[in-house]
């Protein structure tokens, strides 16, 4: 079907099913053109809390449509591809992260939100990378932590907050594959550049960047910011709406080990295309179901951080 009729049709289907197209920050550009609202998991964690549409079309990887699910389980939540997965939420099994909780009673349990809806039924609370540090230092100064499953977040969010936190040991493969070495040879060559990492990135690229935040907290910077030149290390997906929103600005993707890639692309984001939405959309399928008990119990931490976080503003 030609690109200009897809769209077309997926407006329409859009309309007759009263539907809402979320996207994340990282997916291709024709899908954050079509939707109806970009953002990064906090972003789309807080719309699936107030949307009045029946159903609610994920752009974005499997834990983002169950977290919506798990938010307004009255709604139909349908992702493109159910194949889109997250390297970071299985590098975290439920069981396995379980065993780890039992084994270290009295702390608190907080899960990125990059997790299972089985993590996050164990968890006490939940964080994004948006909200995790105020989150935190929100909590009593002595309150012992478990904090999973990424462990260069957590270990960021520690070496800020002084805080005692055990860290589980997971990670994104999108994350740990930035070069430092070939980003510092960008640097030489855009010595005005300013390098903006995702506090998921390894601590040694973390030391030589101007900034470091959240996918949301970064587009935020850039259009403030007095530079003209970024290298930015996260997903390039998101350079899209950076040069969107700052046209004059140059924004440079970071290298990653592989010399075969000029940017790091994570392969579960990019499995959505508008073949797969106009279909998603036609048959309403596949939707995203969370049984019901597990909701409940993941919606208790879910709710927290959406609580914390409406006060923290």
């Amino acid at each position: 079907m030609d690109r200009e009729v897809l769209k077309s049709e997926i407006k329409r289907l859009r309309s007759e099913r009263n539907a809402v197209i979320m996207a994340h920050y990282y997916q291709i550009r024709e899908i954050q053109e079509i939707a109806d609202f970009v953002g990064d998991s906090l972003d789309l964690a807080q719309q699936a809390a107030k949307t009045d549409a029946d159903v609610i079309v994920l752009c974005g990887v499997h834990f983002m449509a169950e977290t919506a699910k798990i938010i307004s389980p009255n709604k139909k939540v349908l992702i493109p591809d159910a194949g889109a997965g997250c390297s970071l939420a299985e590098s975290c099994p439920a069981g396995e992260f379980e065993a780890f909780i039992k084994a270290h009673p009295d702390h608190t349990v907080i899960s990125y939100v990059n997790t299972s809806a089985a993590v996050k039924a164990l968890s006490d609370l939940v964080v994004t990378s948006s909200n995790a540090l105020q989150i935190i230092n929100s909590l009593p100064q002595d309150e012992k932590i478990i904090f999973g499953p990424d462990r260069n977040l957590g270990n960021y969010i520690k070496s800020l907050s002084g805080r005692d936190m055990l860290i589980w040991d997971g990670a994104c493969h999108v994350h740990e594959q930035f070069s430092l070495q070939k980003i510092l040879e960008l640097k030489k060559q855009h010595p005005q550049a300013e390098i903006i990492s995702h506090p998921e990135c390894k601590q040694d690229l973390l030391k030589v960047s101007d900034f470091i935040g959240s996918t949301s907290a970064q587009v935020a910077y850039v259009q403030k910011a007095e530079a003209g030149e970024f290298i930015v290390a996260t997903e390039c997906g998101v350079l899209f709406e950076m040069s969107r929103k700052c046209p004059g600005k140059l924004f440079i993707p970071a290298p990653p080990d592989d010399d075969s890639k000029a940017c790091n692309e994570c392969t579960f984001m990019r499995m959505h295309n508008l073949e797969k939405l106009y279909r998603c959309l036609r048959d309403e399928q596949p939707e995203v179901l969370v049984e019901e008990q597990l909701r409940r119990q993941a919606l208790r931490s879910i709710q927290r951080m959406l609580n914390i976080s409406a006060n923290l503003k």
